[in-house]
């Protein structure tokens, strides 16, 4: 029987944790199949835990600063077969985990990812560059994380997310993922449609210059395992 393990990972996200949680609790109360909700707290300073405990959701702590590992420690405590991967500032329409769960009864489907739209992106620069950026992600093979998904056997695996990773974590985990099925008969899925909304908070506050460097696939492909060049996801994390 399946059963799906939604795992989100927080640091002090009180303000947008209670309408991410609302938005997953109302998706998974019209799935058939069994399910969880997860919240890995790394080492959050508010009321991130109180308000998942509020939810129902299991709350394990991770007191490293590093997605990666707060990612595996959500995973490595779930029961379900299907983990569903969702950031904490990002909302689940309705019918998505119905529409996972229905891609996943195909054995041969590993793995998938959810396409993402930001919610209020204020500036008009950054909505061409997004446009560009989703074209070059479908042509690269890149998946953000803001909803990932994958069967819990093959995420064992390939033992998670890469820990020695600290920005782009979610798009070097699916390339692996895509080898993996390639060379074991198997498949991914991009569900399109319904869509995940996530926030434009980082584009609204950081400059564009600024946003432009550290959103790069280049930029990040060259830096991402190397910590202090992301200062504004560990040490000035914006809320």
């Amino acid at each position: 029987m399946m059963k799906l393990s939604v795992i989100i990972p927080a640091y002090n996200e009180e303000k947008c944790l209670p309408k991410t949680l609302q938005y997953i609790a109302d998706a998974l109360s019209i799935v058939t199949c069994r399910s969880e909700i997860i919240v890995a707290d790394n080492d959050s300073k508010d009321n991130t835990r109180q308000i998942a405990e509020s939810f129902g959701a299991k709350v394990f702590a991770e007191g490293e600063h590093n997605i990666s590992r707060v990612r595996n420690t959500g995973a490595q405590n779930s029961t379900g077969n299907v983990l569903i991967f969702v950031d904490a500032d990002t909302l689940v329409p309705n019918t998505l985990f119905q529409r996972i769960a229905g891609v996943m009864k195909d054995e041969r489907c590993f793995a998938g990812a959810v396409s993402v739209e930001y919610a209020n992106l204020q500036s008009r620069w950054m909505k061409v560059y997004l446009l560009g950026w989703k074209f070059w992600g479908m042509v690269f093979n890149m998946k953000q994380g803001a909803a990932q998904f994958c069967r819990k056997s093959v995420f064992e695996s390939l033992q998670g997310y890469d820990e020695s990773i600290f920005m782009g974590e979610d798009v070097e985990f699916y390339w692996r993922l895509s080898r993996f099925a390639r060379q074991n008969d198997g498949y991914l899925y991009f569900v399109e449609n319904p869509n995940v909304t996530t926030s434009a908070r980082r584009f609204d506050k950081m400059s564009v210059w600024k946003t432009l460097l550290l959103t790069h696939p280049i930029f990040i492909y060259l830096t991402w395992r190397r910590k202090s060049f992301w200062k504004d996801w560990y040490e000035r994390s914006i809320r």
